[in-house]
């Protein structure tokens, strides 16, 4: 790895890990034209904490009143005094992000006859004879962003008076399984996005976009940390460990996925908010039809169309 590695990692990181168009899916696109077989994991460890810092700073404010909320719920629970229907918005909040991270428990569980967990998948389809997955992924995250957006809140009937619902602002335990069943399924295939996909499950259930975009990047930031620490584990303990590290350039790089990934927030959350989602739509089809089409040659020909190498299952 050279500084402008770091450089270009660390902006690709910042941006993609947030904005609507999968950052696996990228990092799998950029390794399969560069050629590239394995990833420094230690870097790729603190590119996650660069991105997490970035979601801190933007939420601070809310995040300690989560943890405020966390600890109440613990000493009602030791006293008794916990009720469900009595919960304030923090507290409910804080509740739905528990329940939505419980289903990425089952990303652990072995897949019958093979010595691989569920988890584990991702690391297969990022190799070069199943780059059409990545492509049709990217195609998903395109149609779920696309129907979300144009699903209509259903109409009500009041003294003969037609009106139409408004969404949501509060989570029930179904949307939070619901959204958390998503993200299990965006950690699995490289290329579907983890905010465009969470976003588009929460809005499917009728919850308010503004809220939907928040409670999406929350509930990424506890994934983001286990995610780090496992990562951190295979890094400590893989072969040769950290001692051939750089330190100046993971710097670098984690500085710059910090700042690029919270203006990222920043523009998503201005593009949600003026209905410009068409970008991300628009994109996504566009990169995933044109991963498919050179899948689809590198297929039929056995090669990898970038490097001429024999592609790897």
């Amino acid at each position: 790895m050279n500084l402008f590695d770091a450089i270009f990692q660390g902006i690709v990181q910042g941006l993609t890990e947030f904005l609507p168009v999968s950052s696996s899916g990228h990092l799998a696109i950029c390794q399969h034209i560069a050629g590239m077989s394995d990833n420094n994991l230690f870097f790729s460890v603190m590119l996650h904490i660069g991105t997490l810092a970035a979601v801190i700073a933007i939420y601070i404010k809310l995040v300690i009143k989560l943890f405020s909320a966390l600890k109440s719920i613990i000493v009602k629970l030791f006293k008794k005094q916990f009720k469900w229907s009595e919960m304030t918005a923090e507290e409910n909040l804080a509740m739905m992000i528990i329940i939505g991270l419980l289903p990425l428990f089952l990303l652990f569980l072995p897949i019958p006859g093979t010595d691989m967990k569920i988890k584990d998948l991702a690391d297969v389809l990022t190799n070069d004879g199943y780059f059409i997955c990545i492509g049709i992924a990217l195609l998903a995250t395109s149609a779920l962003l696309f129907f979300s957006g144009r699903k209509k809140m259903p109409v009500k009937v009041i003294d003969g008076k037609k009106y139409r619902k408004k969404p949501r602002k509060k989570y029930n335990a179904v949307d939070a399984v619901v959204v958390g069943v998503t993200q299990c399924f965006a950690a699995i295939f490289p290329g579907l996005s983890r905010s465009g996909s969470t976003l588009a499950a929460s809005q499917f259930r009728g919850i308010n976009r503004s809220v939907a975009l928040d409670y999406s990047f929350l509930l990424g930031t506890p994934a983001i940390v286990a995610a780090a620490l496992l990562e951190t584990k295979d890094a400590l303990f893989s072969e040769g460990g950290v001692g051939n590290i750089n330190f100046l350039y993971v710097i670098v790089g984690m500085v710059l996925a910090a700042v690029v990934g919270f203006f990222a927030i920043k523009i998503f959350k201005w593009l949600l908010t003026t209905d410009r989602m068409y970008i991300f739509i628009i994109y996504t089809a566009a990169v995933g039809l044109l991963v498919i089409l050179v899948s689809i040659i590198e297929l039929s020909t056995g090669i990898n169309f970038f490097t001429h190498q024999p592609l790897t299952f």
